[in-house]
């Protein structure tokens, strides 16, 4: 062996050795999410074009939201735009930063199983959040990308139980 077989096996030591193997649980998350938050109404719903109403299930440090949307635009095929009221769900998990919420997932079924086609949105569910405020029953959220307020109220509180992934 020559001296470059010896080097990359030194680099490969140590770049093994360097790494820290993460336990395969759940993370604890924010115990203030904790809970299942259902946004109740949209402030001048009737005038928007489309809006979309969301129910937030936070546990541990993961997040499930159902996403239903009503739209006086139809932006999809017919069979798809369902009378402009459709649901959409994501699953993933989230992070809070200073006073950001941001919640990076992938699109998905009713069921949570993974979505891989059909009507509406497929892939990446990526979305920050503004914190405004929060208390232990309400949480004022406002979207980056759109500047939408997210105004939800904790309809269930939830204890995080990590479970193993």
């Amino acid at each position: 062996m020559n001296r470059y077989h010896y080097l990359i096996i030194l680099f490969c030591l140590m770049a093994f050795l360097g790494c820290e193997r993460r336990p395969n649980v759940q993370g604890n998350g924010e115990k203030f999410l904790q809970g299942v938050w259902s946004q109740d109404s949209i402030t001048n719903a009737a005038k928007l074009m489309n809006y979309t109403q969301h129910q937030i299930k936070i546990t541990c440090d993961s997040f499930y939201v159902d996403l239903t949307t009503h739209s006086k635009v139809n932006y999809y095929e017919d069979p798809c735009y369902n009378n402009g009221v459709w649901k959409e769900y994501a699953k993933g998990v989230y992070q809070v930063r200073k006073d950001s919420l941001f919640l990076e997932g992938t699109y998905t079924k009713a069921n949570y199983k993974q979505k891989v086609s059909g009507c509406y949105t497929v892939g990446i569910y990526r979305k920050s959040f503004l914190i405004r405020s929060t208390d232990s029953t309400h949480l004022f959220l406002q979207s980056l990308s759109d500047q939408r307020d997210v105004n939800l109220v904790l309809k269930q509180k939830i204890k995080c139980v990590p479970q193993e992934l």
